[in-house]
């Protein structure tokens, strides 16, 4: 069974970040294992801090694994350290780069083999955009090729700081019977082992289906 997948809208390792201690409670661990791919070109290690720091008080001990480009992902090494993680959190900004880095390689593979045995997954950011398919494109608020574990399904994070018109366009692009949610910061729409959604931390998620508002039940189990 897979384990707990938390897609987060950023602002991670922050006050109102509540879900993080359901995450540690689900995985069963007090180690997570932070992959700041997504922050490879802006200061990576200083995600990694902020991941100690917020951690700690939680019990937890964070260490970072740099797998920041193509031949850190190709790194049997990498691969072997995640697929033993219990608890993968993934961060940073640019979605088009840690699609780059990870697509088709032996740590992707490797982290979705975890998931599926049981591995909690985070993904803040571009870092949960990664997470799903189709991915959106914070550019612009259209549609790229994703390489997510869960589908169909849309990611909008920093949704609370996206404009009407840039929500819209995202809305109204969407594949058909593709969910598109818009999960503010400090937020995380979460998917339990058993396929069931629900939300935590400081915003409010919204779901929307068909250019229309919808609730959890319509997202991909």
């Amino acid at each position: 069974m897979p384990g707990i997948l938390a897609l987060i809208g950023g602002g991670e390792f922050s006050d109102g970040c509540t879900f993080d201690r359901t995450l540690l409670d689900t995985a069963g661990t007090d180690e997570v294992l932070v992959m700041p791919t997504a922050a490879a070109f802006e200061h990576p290690q200083r995600l990694v801090e902020a991941a100690v720091e917020w951690f700690a008080p939680l019990g937890a001990r964070a260490v970072g694994l740099d797998v920041l480009t193509r031949r850190d992902a190709l790194d049997p090494a990498n691969a072997e350290r995640v697929r033993g993680a219990r608890f993968l959190y993934l961060v940073g900004s640019s979605a088009m780069h840690v699609r780059s880095v990870l697509k088709d390689t032996p740590v992707w593979d490797a982290l979705v083999d975890a998931w599926q045995d049981g591995t909690a997954l985070a993904g803040s950011s571009a870092g949960g955009m990664v997470l799903t398919d189709p991915m959106v494109d914070p550019r612009g608020g259209a549609f790229t090729v994703g390489i997510g574990v869960i589908a169909p399904l849309a990611f909008v994070p920093h949704a609370d700081t996206w404009s009407d018109e840039k929500l819209h366009r995202t809305q109204s692009l969407a594949p058909a019977a593709t969910p598109v949610v818009g999960v503010p910061e400090r937020t995380a729409l979460l998917r339990a082992p058993d396929g069931t959604w629900s939300a935590e931390g400081a915003g409010e998620v919204r779901v929307w289906l068909h250019g229309e508002a919808a609730d959890l039940s319509a997202l991909a189990t």
